[in-house]
């Protein structure tokens, strides 16, 4: 008997979206494959540095085990342990899979996969190509997806914007509405099961390392049709980025895991202050806690490059032709955009903002409280916790995608899929897309849509990054209603059908908006420090009150998030202090 065939759409071409796409294919079932910019354009080409799995090469007898607890550890104890453990577990398989494909990973003079060190590690357990896996384990998957593109299993949609998914009567998810960029044509698509891999919300902060891309506007919109958003207040801010006045750019982790150091003058001396503070780990302690270190010298300590916030990542003192082996693509970067040469001169760096913690609420097997609406990658909440730790993003987002593509098909053939959507289903939603697009069009006011997201992006990095206070995050919310108010009054310029960006952005700054509202409610309510939120009233981790997964709805009439909580799994670890200071004591 002939297997049933479904079909699936993965929203997202990036690593999660494509290896998703690539197990459903392998099932034996057909992908619509929807996608802002050509897949190997994506986000997950940016990951420099590596992804992390045991694969034990230099003889640290690391263990599957430490990698687990050095996840959750790192996340302070917020991640379902569970899933964790899974996604540890895996690792070692994800890279002989991707070693198979041909991914070129950096190699030792014997042949065995080269590791480097990485934050919040103690073990070196990070493979990587060079300075540029996330490309090479993108175009790996690419390739692999292209093979079922040619026999016809994979349709593309390139330069393609989701708008929302239409729900049958039932409220299952069963398909979605999309525009084109380029024709600015929107359809309606049938969909068996739907996965979104659209990466992170970045842009909501204005400038950050993210690609313009990354702009959170498809979880907004599945989150106004009724999707739980689980933790979002766990932004992530990277230490080390160059500060541009276009966009941040990452100086991966990867410089401090090769030996880079970071210090700043004091007392006429250079002062490596995060090896004075935390002599376990150094230079290597994990994102949150180096971040915050850098915005005291800095902010509190007046101790800035020229007065200026910044301070030095070192590579100067690492022989040139090492670095160039292991860190080519990020040193060009900085003598690209910088001009100077980091192999003679210290990098200045500051942190920004870098990746979400949070995102949609997803079970292990990544559905959503949508039936039919599956979620994977860097939009999940699932792997992280409250911090993640460097190279596990690469892994989070393949891992998942590992995940989610199969249990897509599984879902189709087994799950209650309610009533078939009718063509008069589909064609009142495209038609209500259609609506509220020629209605952008119509917009004549006098806000200009680029400078009302410029102060999007001002007062969520003011209030809503390294340190956070109450008084400031109401403050910041209220700012952000005027925001949500003043869009009503945007004019547009562009009235034209065709690759009408303009147009298109309004759409989306409405849903960063109300993204943005999420992030801080759910920072505002929620009072202790925890991995990458903190605040300076509550500057202790609060177990008894908080841990627990944040969920934020929308209210439908008010337009605002409304935040609960609920328990998760965390019984494989038993909770215990951070401290980074010393060796972790198991």
């Amino acid at each position: 008997m002939a297997k049933a065939k479904y079909k699936i759409v993965v929203v997202g071409g990036g690593l999660s979206g494509l290896m998703a796409t690539l197990k459903i294919c392998e099932a034996g079932s057909d992908v619509d494959l929807f996608s802002y910019c050509p897949v190997k354009r994506s986000h997950s080409l940016c990951a420099q540095g590596g992804i992390n799995a045991c694969m034990d090469t230099k003889g640290e007898h690391d263990s599957i085990y430490e990698h687990f607890d050095d996840t959750v550890y790192g996340g302070d104890f917020l991640a379902d342990q569970v899933a964790v453990k899974g996604m540890c577990e895996a690792a070692p398989k994800l890279i002989k899979m991707f070693d198979r494909m041909g991914v070129p990973f950096t190699r030792t003079a014997e042949g065995v996969l080269d590791l480097r060190n990485f934050g919040g590690q103690k073990n070196k357990r990070t493979c990587f190509a060079g300075s540029t896996t996330g490309q090479q384990l993108l175009y790996a998957l690419d390739e692999q997806v292209r093979k079922w593109e040619v026999k016809g299993n994979v349709k593309k949609y390139e330069f393609w914007e989701f708008i929302k998914v239409i729900k049958n009567k039932e409220g299952v998810c069963r398909g979605i509405v999309a525009q084109s960029m380029n024709s600015m044509e929107i359809k309606a698509f049938r969909a068996d099961t739907v996965i979104i891999a659209t990466g992170g919300p970045g842009q909501v902060f204005g400038r950050c390392t993210a690609s313009t891309i990354c702009n959170g506007s498809a979880v907004s919109a599945v989150y106004q049709q009724g999707a739980h958003i689980g933790n979002p207040e766990f932004i992530q801010i990277h230490p080390t980025a160059i500060p541009g006045s276009d966009k941040n750019r990452l100086m991966s982790e990867a410089c401090r895991g090769e030996g880079g150091r970071i210090w700043v003058y004091k007392d006429g001396k250079p002062w490596y202050f995060l090896e004075e503070m935390y002599p376990a780990y150094g230079n290597l302690v994990p994102r949150d806690v180096a971040s915050r270190a850098i915005y005291d010298v800095c902010m509190n300590q007046h101790l800035g490059i020229n007065g200026e916030n910044r301070v030095y990542l070192d590579l100067s003192h690492i022989p040139a032709d090492y670095l160039e082996r292991k860190l080519g693509g990020i040193l060009e970067m900085y003598s690209e955009f910088v001009g100077k040469d980091p192999r003679k001169v210290p990098m200045e760096i500051y942190p920004s903002v870098h990746y979400s913690m949070g995102g949609i609420w997803v079970d292990r097997l990544h559905h959503t409280n949508i039936p039919g609406l599956m979620a994977s990658g860097e939009c999940d909440y699932q792997y992280h916790g409250a911090n993640r730790l460097g190279a596990n993003s690469l892994l989070s987002a393949a891992y998942s995608g590992t995940i989610s593509g199969p249990e897509a098909i599984n879902w189709a053939a087994t799950g209650d899929r309610g009533s078939e959507i009718t063509d008069e289903e589909l064609e009142a939603a495209r038609q209500a897309c259609v609506d509220q697009f020629e209605s952008i069009l119509k917009m004549d006011g006098p806000e200009n849509v680029h400078r009302l997201h410029h102060e999007l992006g001002d007062v969520m990095n003011k209030y809503v990054t390294i340190e956070r206070v109450n008084q400031d995050l109401d403050y910041c919310l209220e700012e952000l209603k005027k925001i949500l108010k003043r869009w009503n009054d945007i004019g547009v310029t562009d009235r034209g059908h065709w690759a009408n960006q303009e147009a298109m952005f309004v759409r989306q700054l409405r849903n960063m908006i109300l993204y943005a509202m999420v992030v801080t409610k759910a920072a505002r309510m929620r009072d202790e420090s925890r991995g990458a939120h903190f605040k300076r009233e509550f500057p202790t981790r609060n177990d008894e009150r908080f841990m627990k997964t944040t969920i934020v709805d929308y209210n439908t009439e008010t337009e605002e998030p409304m935040v609960s909580y609920i328990e998760f799994d965390h019984s494989l670890v038993k909770p215990r202090p951070r401290n980074y200071a010393v060796a972790k004591k198991e």
